[in-house]
């Protein structure tokens, strides 16, 4: 909602760009270092298109549910964040430095790549959701969408890549290993966001 109100400039401040990264871009004026932005545009959407935001809220709260019954808060909390950010990681590696993007679609393409693996794994049919997520994919790539594909293939990736680690550590008694591998994907994907990084350039 304050994205709605002009003069807070929510979305200026919270959307995330390659640019932001560090990276030069020929042609333009030095962007400040600002990656805190990778995770800020998880909170936020376009407001241009509502029937979007809808349709990611209603997913979040379908599979939302289920993955945090499933996992617990503190699980489902890194799940979410984690594929937020590999969303925009995504995004910097695959779209032009200047692409602006907004909204959790990054993030929610994560939860349904996890849910994917461990409902699989559970022995349930996957076929329904191989469509929904395979079809969701494809509307990315329409053109005069604007729908930022490259941070659905992020957050997908690191979703199914965390949904194996889970699924893999489910026991109690594998905690120990299922943080360890939890901390290494978190660690693979902030080393890639940091590849542009002025300290690392």
């Amino acid at each position: 909602m304050l994205q709605m109100i002009p003069w807070l400039n929510v979305t200026d401040a919270f959307a995330f760009a390659p640019a932001y990264s560090g990276m030069e871009i020929s042609g333009y004026a030095p962007v400040p270092y600002e990656p805190w932005r990778m995770i800020t545009s998880v909170f936020t959407h376009s407001t241009g298109f509502f029937l979007h935001i809808l349709l990611n809220m209603y997913t979040l709260w379908i599979f939302g549910q289920i993955l945090e019954s499933m996992l617990g808060r503190v699980r489902f909390l890194s799940l979410y964040l984690v594929c937020g950010v590999a969303g925009s990681v995504g995004v910097m590696y695959l779209a032009p430095p200047t692409t602006f993007v907004v909204g959790a679609s990054g993030a929610i393409f994560g939860l349904l790549g996890a849910f994917l693996v461990i409902q699989r794994r559970l022995g349930g049919n996957t076929t329904s959701l191989l469509i929904l997520v395979g079809i969701n994919l494809v509307i990315g790539f329409l053109p005069g969408l604007n729908v930022a594909w490259e941070a659905h293939l992020g957050g997908l990736i690191a979703g199914v890549v965390m949904g194996l680690v889970y699924v893999q550590t489910r026991r109690f008694a594998q905690r120990r290993v299922r943080v360890a591998w939890t901390l290494v994907v978190v660690v693979i994907v902030v080393a890639l966001s940091l590849a542009h990084a002025p300290m690392f350039a």
